[in-house]
């Protein structure tokens, strides 16, 4: 109900609002709040009128949800939220989305059956991570060599 309608749109607009980068990025990462809400607008009508399956497969979970062109709508939601992160001005948020974006292969690769569910799990461990960082004072910046 929320990771796969809100976060395609939520986190662009998140790291939109908190880079600090270029016009050219910035359009960029407009660019990737417009793909996310284009992949939303059909994941939340879908959730909201299909029923959603779920069925364990090889300790994990399996879900079915009826979504009209699975793979392109996977697709744009993965470059909308890990593409708006390694496109951060942030090098957290870049590493996050490196880390991510490794994250969601390896998911696709192991469990392509049950991608989404490992998904999920990786987004919960970076969500520490997150935590993590948000709990800690940044990084003081390295001394430019003149």
């Amino acid at each position: 109900m929320i990771a796969l309608p809100l976060l395609p749109l939520l986190v662009p607009i998140g790291v939109r609002c908190a880079a600090r980068v270029d016009r050219p990025r910035r359009r960029l990462l407009t660019g990737l709040v417009v793909l996310g809400l284009l992949v939303a607008v059909p994941l939340a009508h879908t959730v909201a009128t299909h029923p959603v399956d779920a069925t364990a497969y090889a300790h994990t979970l399996a879900y079915s949800l009826g979504a009209p062109y699975p793979a392109l709508l996977l697709a744009g939601y993965l470059l909308a939220t890990v593409g708006s992160l390694l496109l951060s001005g942030d090098r957290r948020l870049r590493r996050l989305g490196l880390l991510t974006g490794i994250g969601a292969l390896v998911c696709a690769l192991l469990w392509q059956l049950a991608f989404v569910s490992t998904w999920c799990a990786l987004a919960a461990l970076a969500s520490v991570l997150l935590l993590r960082w948000t709990a800690s004072p940044p990084p003081a910046p390295r001394p430019r060599n003149s």
